[in-house]
């Protein structure tokens, strides 16, 4: 299933693109984003300090919630 409610596949697949990156490291990781997952390096750069700064929790509340408004693309322009 693989719709925007259900990202389990999509945690699945981070979870193998990082498998064999040090997790430590903010430039493996980013690196790993731009050459497997095809992420800007910009963007990269984003996903990983929003990830450090607010967690799971805050950011399973913040899909809810744009998923609920029916929000895909933020003001950003990701």
């Amino acid at each position: 299933m693989n719709t925007p409610e259900n990202v389990s596949s999509l945690v699945e697949e981070y979870r193998v693109l990082f498998e064999d990156t040090d997790i430590d490291s903010s430039d493996c990781l980013e690196d790993a984003l731009t050459r497997e997952a095809e992420w800007s390096e910009e963007a990269a750069a984003r996903l990983l300090e929003l990830t450090r700064n607010y967690g799971s929790f805050m950011l399973r509340n913040a899909l809810a919630i744009s998923l609920a408004l029916g929000m895909e693309d933020g003001e950003l322009g990701f």
